[in-house]
């Protein structure tokens, strides 16, 4: 489905369970995926978003996440992630729906950062799914804006977030 999708486009799949992506690399071996290790876990969910949301390191657009101080910043994902300019970026893992998983907050706020660092005036269509809980509502309305939804279908959230590169953003100022 992805390569029909996709055509001729690069997708790639980042997930936290090792036994997943082998079984799809034998189904599907043309299929891109990396293991990503989260260090978040839902539980921690409110204490993260008040550690981060008004943090200006964790607004700093021209700061590579690679190296960003900020909490929520996945550092060790493939250069790849960092380095492409992504059309669409679809938020569904890691797993989110009991305290002890990763949850998705960290997932979310680098989809928007990765989206923000786009070349100016490109947007990045980004997609969370679940957002039916707390937290995928939470953080995605947190750190890819109200004003971005574009459009909303049951668990699944569309927002058109707007290169920001050459700007500096505490995260106050994150949205408009």
């Amino acid at each position: 489905m992805w390569a029909s999708l996709n055509h001729g486009g690069r997708t790639i799949f980042l997930d936290e369970d090792e036994s997943w992506i082998h079984q799809i690399a034998e189904k599907f071996p043309s299929l891109e995926s990396y293991h990503v290790r989260y260090e978040t876990k839902v539980r921690d969910a409110a204490d993260l978003m008040a550690a981060t949301r008004d943090r200006d390191e964790c607004g700093r657009v021209t700061t590579d996440l690679r190296v960003s101080k900020c909490v929520l910043a996945l550092k060790g994902l493939p250069e790849t992630v960092y380095v492409t300019e992504w059309d669409l970026i679809m938020v569904d893992a890691p797993t989110g729906f009991h305290d002890e998983a990763p949850g998705r907050m960290s997932a979310i706020y680098t989809a928007g950062m990765i989206a923000r660092r786009r070349r100016k005036g490109e947007t990045t269509a980004v997609f969370v799914h679940d957002v039916d809980r707390k937290v995928e509502d939470g953080f995605s309305m947190a750190f890819l804006c109200r004003d971005y939804l574009t459009e909303q279908q049951g668990r699944l959230r569309h927002f058109t977030v707007p290169s920001r590169r050459n700007q500096d953003l505490s995260g106050s100022k994150m949205c408009p």
